[in-house]
């Protein structure tokens, strides 16, 4: 709904909000993270994005929170934004070269620079978006929660979930685990056999013992 009210209501260059936000909502990157990505860290054949930097302090950085590069698998939904950045980048080149230069940066902003500096640029379109749809107020951040509940509830193995996000499985259960609904509760309850060997078939003891 978010990402749908962003294509439909933002214009030619600012669209990029748009493909900046289906990104993190479909990937579970770090809006940092998300800035920072190059286009020399995409790989559409093998459907992938390495994260091995950060915007901070409006610069980027060759590094991310966790210090190490981690290889992000790309869904429909996450290559589709990456074409639409692709989209915008020919429309620059298209255009004025001199007023409208090309960015090395997968999310270039709408108005000037090579990268997003500063997360007040992506803030204001998020804001203005959950107004328009009357959903109550959320971090930008919280992209990253809705891709690990996403995942979880689909029932995806914790331990690719935790390496797409960067973190450890302990720190993955103990952050999102409460995200995870009662229905979810009782299917991994049901993993249980059908049949439980009663107290009667089980191997006698000595009583005299």
């Amino acid at each position: 709904m978010i990402i749908s009210h962003l294509y439909a209501t933002l214009q030619k260059y600012c669209q990029i909000y748009a493909a900046f936000f289906e990104f993190c909502f479909f990937t579970g990157v770090r809006p940092g993270e998300a800035m920072g990505l190059k286009w020399e860290d995409v790989d559409l054949d093998q459907r992938s994005a390495t994260i091995r930097r950060i915007i901070v302090n409006r610069a980027p950085e060759e590094r991310t929170k966790t210090k190490y590069h981690r290889v992000v698998l790309l869904n429909e939904r996450a290559l589709n934004a990456i074409n639409q950045a692709q989209r915008m980048a020919t429309l620059r080149r298209m255009a004025s070269k001199s007023a409208h230069p090309v960015s090395a940066f997968v999310f270039q902003p709408s108005k000037g620079g090579l990268w997003i500096n500063e997360p007040s640029v992506t803030i204001r379109h998020f804001k203005s978006a959950l107004k328009a749809l009357n959903i109550r107020e959320r971090r930008q951040y919280d992209t990253r929660h809705t891709y690990a509940t996403m995942c979880l509830m689909s029932g995806m193995n914790p331990a690719f979930i935790a390496n797409q996000l960067g973190h450890s499985v302990e720190m993955l259960l103990s952050t999102y685990a409460k995200w995870i609904s009662s229905s979810s509760d009782w299917r991994e309850l049901e993993k249980l056999p059908p049949r439980v060997e009663m107290a009667q078939n089980w191997p006698k003891t000595d009583t005299k013992a």
